[in-house]
């Protein structure tokens, strides 16, 4: 099944297209990741932290959690109890540094300290979901992916992308409907426009620069 290709009518086709393009005019066509790292591992532990809590409270946590830990050694010889200290502020630390003490020996015993590049392989990887292999996936390994996460989710149902509540199956539903040079991008702008116009509860409609082909506008207002 080829799932860069979707059944939707030519009026849809259009207005995907336009929103696209409106999307690429306004934030350019410019990768970036908004969790701070300096290789693929430290982007893997960050994103696991990142479940449940906020881009910037992690940024805030790894400034000097990747200051004490300086390799993926360092992590999987770490003690629970104060890695679980050191994370703590990112919520759910006990599983959070239970996963990742038990990723990093997986990934020195298993993969000799590289981080996979495979979805199946990085779906293995203690506290690794399809959302955290996709970031993986994009940001390192450059893999058209689609990261569905609340932004993402929340904006996709509101333009009109898709009706599931599911993330994979979300992350489905867009992988048809978008063109794969697309998927990364659209990733990184609807991140930009779900924390800056269109807010979980109250959403910037007349504002936004897509309010002529969203299917959500004016519903809040």
């Amino acid at each position: 099944m080829d799932l860069t290709k979707k059944k939707i009518s030519k009026k849809e086709r259009d207005r995907v297209d336009h929103i696209i393009q409106a999307l690429n005019e306004e934030y350019q066509m410019e990768y970036k990741c908004y969790l701070n790292h300096e290789n693929p591992w430290q982007l893997l532990f960050a994103t696991i932290l990142s479940a449940q809590c906020t881009d910037e409270r992690v940024n805030l946590v790894t400034k000097d959690l990747f200051q004490k830990y300086l390799s993926i050694a360092d992590f999987a010889n770490a003690n629970q109890t104060e890695l679980e200290r050191d994370i703590y502020s990112t919520g759910f630390y006990k599983n959070k540094a239970k996963n990742i003490i038990a990723c990093a020996n997986r990934l020195l015993t298993q993969y000799h300290g590289v981080v996979p590049r495979e979805l199946e392989e990085l779906t293995q990887l203690e506290g690794v979901g399809r959302k955290t292999a996709n970031v993986i996936r994009g940001n390192i390994y450059h893999e058209p992916s689609i990261v569905v996460d609340t932004h993402v989710k929340r904006i996709s149902k509101r333009l009109g992308f898709t009706k599931e509540e599911d993330p994979v199956k979300i992350e489905f539903d867009l992988m048809a409907l978008l063109p794969k040079d697309q998927w990364i991008l659209y990733n990184i702008q609807i991140i930009t426009l779900g924390r800056t116009i269109c807010i979980a509860r109250k959403p910037k409609c007349k504002e936004c620069f897509l309010k002529d082909l969203c299917l959500f506008t004016g519903v809040l207002e």
